[in-house]
């Protein structure tokens, strides 16, 4: 029977063999993952990773996104869902966003709630329909607000960060979505969001959240024009925070997606570097607990694949209600059964489990 490092060439195998160990990998070990193994490889190592962490289980939720509103004061290059004008844009009263988690609120666990950041809605405004939320449907966890979007309600309130966040959380807030870290990198994010608030602004936002007992999930918005180091660079911010605070749930990458915006000239990533990014970020956020494969940016059969390279999370049932990456391209139907994604975990091998928000078997 062969052994483990019979697949290591013996230039790979002191770092295969740490990663086997469960011992932590640095920055420059993590760019020879990406540019000295192959997908095979790293497939074998990820998956070990994921099984020090998981087990055989994979997780998945029911769950339905709400996004008040395309309207946005920033103008992200990369992005697809801003409003470009009065005809494109749509703001949605909390008369339309209660009908929406009503029509659902029996067969989920989960709301999250993100969009553009209105250049009138403070804390004050998304607290009230927060606490609307929760005095319709007590038996939901609130997930909702980037960094990105919090930071610029505390603007307009004029609150501190803490003040503004424990405002949210008194009102049914229970954890924070990852969106808005884009690349940490202030270099490429002066390039494909230079109005939006720096990477450290975003870290700050969410070790504040978790040292007053708000978790929450991190991402990268990856293949663009960043380069392999940047994304490490990026992890690495990452583990930091997490070390210190252990406040984050999982990691997310997020793949560019083209179309529809600023950026379209850009060549989007195949596959391989896909799944590359993946592993390694399996690898080295040995902190983090969960990597989600985010099915309706990547489709169904990425997702299915992206279970052998360290995912263990599949995000939810979605209930067709996000727009985000439909706009930029993705042809995924974003609804999909709690039955559909227990056979997309069981076809690929996996044990599917349901989880509730903070990753509490249900």
């Amino acid at each position: 029977m062969k052994t483990i490092n019979t697949y290591f060439d013996p230039e790979q195998q002191t770092l295969a063999e740490k990663i086997i160990a469960n011992q932590r990998i640095d920055e420059d070990e993590a760019l020879q993952l990406f540019e000295q193994f192959d997908l095979p490889q790293l497939a074998i190592l990820a998956t070990q990773r994921k099984k020090q962490l998981s087990g055989d289980k994979v997780y998945y939720n029911r769950n339905i996104h709400i996004e008040p509103t395309n309207i946005c004061v920033y103008n992200c290059r990369f992005c697809s869902y801003r409003a470009n004008s009065e005809n494109d844009g749509y703001i949605l009263p909390t008369e339309k966003i209660i009908d929406k988690i009503s029509a659902v609120a029996d067969n989920i666990t989960e709301v999250h709630i993100t969009g553009g950041v209105h250049p009138e809605w403070g804390i004050y405004f998304f607290s009230d329909i927060l606490k609307q939320i929760k005095n319709r449907f007590p038996h939901l966890h609130i997930k909702a607000f980037t960094a990105v979007e919090i930071a610029y309600m505390c603007n307009i309130d004029k609150l501190e960060i803490t003040e503004g966040l424990n405002i949210l959380k008194q009102a049914g807030l229970a954890s924070l979505p990852g969106g808005g870290a884009e690349i940490f990198d202030e270099s490429v994010r002066n390039k494909i969001s230079p109005e939006k608030p720096s990477g450290q602004l975003w870290l700050n936002i969410h070790r504040i959240a978790h040292l007053n007992g708000l978790p929450s999930n991190a991402t990268m918005l990856f293949g663009h024009i960043e380069s392999r180091a940047q994304r490490i660079g990026h992890f690495s911010a990452l583990r930091s925070l997490q070390d210190e605070t252990h406040g984050f749930n999982c990691f997310i990458p997020l793949k560019f997606r083209r179309k529809n915006n600023s950026m379209s000239d850009i060549d989007e990533t195949n596959i391989i570097e896909d799944l590359k990014t993946y592993a390694v970020a399996r690898i080295f956020l040995d902190n983090i607990p969960h990597l989600k494969a985010y099915w309706p940016a990547v489709g169904r059969d990425f997702a299915q694949i992206s279970l052998n390279y360290g995912v263990d999370d599949l995000d939810g049932t979605i209930n067709d209600s996000t727009t985000i990456y439909t706009r930029a391209g993705s042809s995924e139907n974003t609804n999909m059964s709690t039955a559909e994604l227990k056979h997309l975990i069981s076809t690929a091998g996996f044990i599917s489990i349901e989880r509730d928000s903070l990753y509490n078997e249900i």
